[in-house]
Order: C-alpha cells, then structure tokens, then sequence
C-alpha cells in the first residue's frame, strides 16, 4: 500500500513537472512575439535591447575615487573652549556631587575641550597637508588619520593664513602618495566635479556635481573668490579637495549655504590657484603677506556707469583713499573708477583687494583708472599690508542687506553733486552680508564646514 502512494505522488510530481516546462515554453514563446510586435512599433527598443549587455556609458568616477582617496586624511582636533559653561559648583574643588553639577549645569571648571573633524589633502610626500585655518584654528592637538592605513599621526601646525581659511600642517611620515593640484582657472561653469572628505565623521566619503559659478564673493573676507559647486558638502568635510574629472585638485573644500546647518546643494571651494601662491610663504614663514595699495572702494552701479562713461557697470569706484597710502602718494583720488590692474580687468569692486593681495609687496603696478571720462594709467608701488590695514572698503550693514556708505566731498565732486548730504546705496547681489540676508523670517548664513 505504501509503495502504491510512493508512485502515486512520483506521478503527481512527473505531471507538475512537464506543466511546468509547457508553461515555460509558453510564456517564452509570448514574450518573443509580444518582442517582435515592440519591435516593429519601436525600433528603438530593439537598439535597447541589444545594448542591455553593453557596459553602461556615462560618467564613471570610479578611477578618480582610486586615484586620489589615498591622499585625503581625516583630521580630528582638541581645542580648549569656555564658551557656554554652567556656573562653577558651590561646594568647590573635589565636591562630591560635581558630576550632577556637570549633567545639568555643565562643566563646573568653566573650560572644557571640544573635539571637532575635518579633513585635508596630502600634497607632499614627506607629510605635507593641506586644510582649512577653521578645521585646525586654536586646536590644542592635532591628529590625522590616514586614508590608506586608518595609521594616526600627530601632527604640527607648520603656517596659517586666516584670511583665506587654509593652513599648512606636517606628519613625521615618508613616501607618501600626493595629491596634483591643477589649475582653477581653466575649471569651466557645468564641468563635473568631485568633492571627497569625512562628512560627520563619514570616513572616505565621495560625492560627485557640477560647478555652479565661479568668482563668488559670499562676504567671508576680503580675498574670497569661491568656486561653487552642489557637490554635496556637509559638516567635516571642510578641507577635502575638489577634484576635476583630470583628476586634479581645482579647490579646497571650505563652506556651505545652509538653513539648517546641512547641505542644501550650495556649497564653495578655495580655488586652488589662489591657495597655491600662498603655500611657499606657509612653509617659509609660518604666515602669509600680501600687499596694499591704500584705497577704499566700491561696487559701480548703472547709474554711475553711465554718468562716468562706462559701456556696462565694472570697475572699482574709489571712495577713499588712504592719506600718504601707496595710492595717495601715486596720485589716485576719491571718485576715480580702477578698471585695469596690471592688464588684468576689474569686473567687480571685489575684484581688486584679490588682485593686489596677489602681488608682491615693493612691486610696481600699472593702475589704469577712468577719471572725467578719460582713461589714465598710473604706476603704483604697492606695500606690505600691516595687520590694522584693510585693502577693502568699508561698509554699513543694516538687517536688511543693503549696504550704504557715506557721500564724501570727493564722490559728491566726482559725482556732481553740490553737496555732500546723504548716503550713497547700492544692492546686495555682489556684495552684500550673508549673516544678514532674510528670507520669510528665517536667516540663512554661510557656514565653513
């Protein structure tokens, strides 16, 4: 009996089995013609169908990630902070309830460390790195953690330049695998670029965009000139390079636009070309010195455009100029427009302080200026900058971005004006506080990451 329902089931099982086959049979045969009736509807699926198996065209950042992900370190800081601590404990030194003072009142010393991460860029191979000034500034220790081992160094603080947020660090290691950096001048609005770093402390983390614009002056200091990318950049990966498809370092990773303290698709790069003249007097001096011409300037407007003669609204207009400064004694005046420096064109009043700050101090300029509707060129020997010098103008902002500035005697003269009442306004597309931009009641900074 039981050998009778052992071959029952096997039949069962044989006639499942052969169903199965028709059914597949079946199914393949109505696919086929279900193919061939697409096909002759629309040709292109046939084209389709026969690249499935071609490999994927497109981008492919997979050799870049290769190639460059040695030379990015991770790069955690010890600073000493006594910003927000709770009041000291009553009972003193050694109070037995010193930990409940700190859970609910905070640090009962007053100071504490606070530790932070951020990244940064091999660029010699005998432990030279590249980060930003905000990543290292008062840090108390430094360590940096190689991509390529997780080996972790101590590392020294070699030089600093504050005003363009870079800073120069150093491992005792060899043989080093570097970064080449390129040139950010030939990096193209659309081109394809990617951003690596430790976001959140996000180790050898890659994202990949396009250039947004570049020359964006977003009032982080006299000399930004940001590249801008949404490339996603967020907390931590502040020092991280910017990596064209050459898989060259075109920027350093160093701020973001945010509401909410994460990335929103805007973010800036150091252009690389600016940081590179910076490094030699890093590694040399510990600082970097640029020189100054002694001038306050502005943004020329349409309107002064075209009263001063000019085609379209360039140039730097001077409102002052620094009393027995380099200016001064060259012969520059207040009401002039800078348009050229040393051949170079002033698109924008912003562009000046970067070009000057990019010339040798002692070094002679050719400063081509439009002044009664003539243009004038005149020699200039720029000087060092001092610390209490500025090389940019200075400006009043309200809470609502706009910018005024006072009308001196010279503007009104230049301008012609009988008097010099009021101020002089101008908008905040091109230069303007990020910190005091509103939007529907909610402020939206920039903030280095």
């Amino acid at each position: 009996m039981a050998f009778k329902s052992n071959k029952d089931k096997s039949t069962k099982v044989g006639v499942l089995v052969v169903i199965s086959f028709v059914a597949l049979f079946l199914d393949v045969r109505i696919t086929k013609f279900l193919s061939i009736a697409a096909r002759q509807a629309f040709p292109q699926i046939a084209l389709s169908e026969h690249q499935q198996d071609a490999p994927s065209e497109g981008i492919n950042f997979v050799p870049l990630v290769k190639k460059l992900k040695p030379q990015v370190v991770q790069i955690s800081t010890t600073r000493i902070s006594d910003e927000g601590q709770g009041p000291p404990t009553p009972f003193g030194e050694n109070d037995p309830f010193e930990e409940f003072w700190q859970r609910f009142f905070g640090n009962p010393g007053g100071a504490s460390r606070q530790q932070s991460l951020g990244s940064g860029l091999i660029i010699a191979s005998d432990g030279y790195i590249l980060t930003n000034n905000h990543v290292i500034d008062n840090a108390e220790k430094v360590v940096v953690k190689l991509s390529s081992d997780d080996t972790k160094y101590s590392a020294k603080v070699i030089g600093k330049d504050p005003q363009l947020d870079i800073a120069l660090i150093k491992i005792d290691a060899q043989g080093l695998p570097t970064a080449p950096l390129g040139d950010s001048d030939r990096l193209e609005v659309g081109e394809w670029v990617v951003a690596m770093g430790n976001p959140f402390g996000l180790d050898n983390t890659v994202t990949s965009g396009i250039v947004s614009a570049k020359e964006r002056h977003i009032g982080q200091g006299p000399y930004d000139s940001f590249i801008q990318t949404d490339a996603k950049i967020n907390p931590g990966n502040s020092g991280g390079p910017l990596i064209n498809m050459r898989g060259e370092v075109v920027g350093i990773n160093s701020t973001l636009f945010s509401e909410t303290g994460e990335n929103m698709g805007i973010g800036f790069a150091i252009p690389i070309n600016m940081i590179k003249e910076s490094l030699p007097q890093l590694k040399d001096k510990g600082k970097v010195t640029r020189a100054w011409m002694g001038v306050m300037v502005q943004r020329v407007t349409q309107d002064i455009a075209e009263f001063m003669g000019l085609d379209q609204t360039r140039g730097a207009l001077v409102s002052e100029v620094v009393k027995d400064g380099p200016a001064a004694r060259a012969g520059i005046k207040a009401g002039d427009i800078i348009i050229e420096l040393n051949g170079k064109q002033i698109k924008d009043a912003n562009d000046l302080p970067i070009l000057v700050a990019r010339t040798a101090p002692g070094e002679k300029v050719r400063v081509k200026i439009l002044r009664d509707k003539r243009e004038l060129t005149i020699p200039v020997q720029v000087e060092k900058l001092k610390d209490e010098e500025v090389n940019v103008s200075a400006q009043e902002k309200d809470q609502l971005g706009l910018t005024v500035q006072k009308v001196t005697p010279e503007i009104a003269k230049s301008m012609g004006i009988k008097r010099a009442e009021g101020v002089d306004t101008y908008d905040r597309d091109t230069n303007f506080s990020p910190f005091s931009l509103r939007d529907e009641g909610e402020v939206r900074d920039y903030r280095r990451r």
